[in-house]
C-alpha cells in the first residue's frame, strides 16, 4: 500500500479519493476542528491532527507516522479564486502553499498532488513553488480539470500540480463517459424536505428576479435550479438538466418545482452537495450544522477526481 499524508485535508476529499485509487491514508491534518472530527470517522486508522501547519514540526511528525510516498495538498485558496472579487488579498493565507515544501523536504515522498483553483497560477509566487519542488528533484505536470468529465454531477475546473521524483509525469485522462451526470442524479426523493411558496411578500425581489428568468428560458411546468453568489452571466438559474455548478462555501442553490397551488423552493441540502461533490453513501458528515458542513463541502476535491489521478500516476 502507498502510505499518504493528507496536509489540509478538510473533510477528507483528497483522501476519499486516494483510497478509493488505493493508497493508504496514514495522517490528515487540518486547522478546522469539524473538518478533522468529519476527517477521523471517515479515516478512523488515520492520525489526525487538529492544528495550524505552521506549527507542526515535519521531523517530529515523521518520526511519529514513518515514511510516506505520497503527500496530498490543497492549500487555502479563498485568496486565489476569482469569487473574492475585488477584495483585497491576503498574502499570508496564499503563502499557506509554501508549506508544502517544508513537509516535501523532510518526508521526500515519490509523489506530490497539490490541488487549487485554477486561479492559482497568475499569483507571483506560483513560479517559485514549481521552481522549489524542480529543485527538490520532482519532475512536474500541471493540469486543469474538470470534475464532470470523471463523472462528477458537478461543473468543477481545478488545477493539478503533480510531482514524481522518478519518473516523467504522465498526462491525467478522465474516463470515457457517454453522457454527464446530472442536477437530477444527486437530488433526494420528492417530499423528504420541506419547501416554502416561491412567491410570497417576504420574498427578496432578486430572487424573484431570478426565478422569473427561468420561467422565461424554459417555462413555468419544469423545475430548475436558482443559483445565488455567481457573476457567469447565466442569469441567476440553471436547469436540472446539465452538471450541477460549481458547489462553494456558501448556500447558493435553491430547487424551484411547480405544484398544485403554486411554486415551491427549498435550498439543496448536505446530502444532495455530498452527491455533486462526488461522495459515496458511506462517507459521513456528522459534525457541525448545515452551514459548516456545506462549508467543509465547498472547500473540498471531488473524490473522483483525485482517484483517477492516483490510479494512472501508478500507484496501484
Amino acid at each position: 500500500m502507498i502510505r499518504t499524508l493528507d496536509i489540509f485535508c478538510g473533510g477528507g476529499g483528497s483522501s476519499y479519493g486516494a483510497r478509493n485509487g488505493g493508497a493508504e491514508i496514514v495522517c490528515g491534518i487540518d486547522l478546522c476542528e469539524k473538518a478533522t472530527a468529519t476527517y477521523a470517522d471517515n479515516f478512523p486508522d488515520a492520525q489526525v491532527i487538529t492544528s495550524r501547519l505552521e506549527d507542526i514540526s515535519p521531523r517530529a511528525l515523521r518520526r511519529k507516522i514513518g515514511d510516506i510516498d505520497l503527500l496530498l495538498a490543497s492549500p487555502e485558496c479563498t485568496n486565489h479564486t476569482c469569487a473574492k472579487g475585488s477584495a483585497p488579498r491576503s498574502e499570508t493565507s496564499r503563502a499557506t502553499a509554501m508549506q508544502t515544501l517544508r513537509f516535501a523536504k523532510e518526508f521526500k515522498p515519490r509523489f506530490i498532488v497539490m490541488e487549487n483553483v485554477v486561479h492559482m497560477k497568475p499569483w507571483s509566487r506560483y513560479g517559485e513553488l514549481k521552481d522549489s519542488l524542480e529543485a527538490l528533484g520532482y519532475n512536474i505536470g500541471e493540469f486543469i480539470l474538470d470534475a464532470s468529465d470523471f463523472g462528477v454531477p458537478q461543473n468543477r475546473k481545478r488545477l493539478f500540480i503533480i510531482c514524481d521524483r522518478d519518473n516523467r509525469v504522465p498526462e491525467i485522462k478522465a474516463p470515457t463517459i457517454r453522457k454527464k451526470r446530472t442536477v437530477r442524479s444527486i437530488l433526494d426523493k420528492p417530499g423528504k424536505w420541506d419547501t416554502s411558496p416561491l412567491f410570497t411578500p417576504k420574498r427578496a425581489k432578486p430572487t424573484l428576479e431570478r426565478a422569473e428568468r427561468g420561467f422565461a428560458g424554459i417555462g413555468r411546468d419544469a423545475s430548475f435550479l436558482l443559483v445565488y453568489y455567481g457573476t457567469d452571466g447565466c442569469g441567476g438559474w440553471q436547469t436540472l438538466d446539465r452538471p450541477l455548478r460549481t458547489v462553494t462555501t456558501v448556500d447558493r442553490f435553491a430547487l424551484v418545482e411547480p405544484g398544485p397551488v403554486g411554486h415551491n423552493m427549498r435550498m439543496l441540502q448536505v446530502s444532495e452537495l455530498k452527491r455533486a461533490m462526488g461522495f459515496k453513501s458511506d462517507y459521513l458528515m456528522n459534525h457541525g450544522t448545515r452551514r459548516e458542513n456545506i462549508k467543509i463541502l465547498g472547500n473540498g476535491v471531488c473524490p473522483p477526481v483525485m482517484e483517477a489521478i492516483v490510479e494512472q500516476i501508478g500507484l496501484t
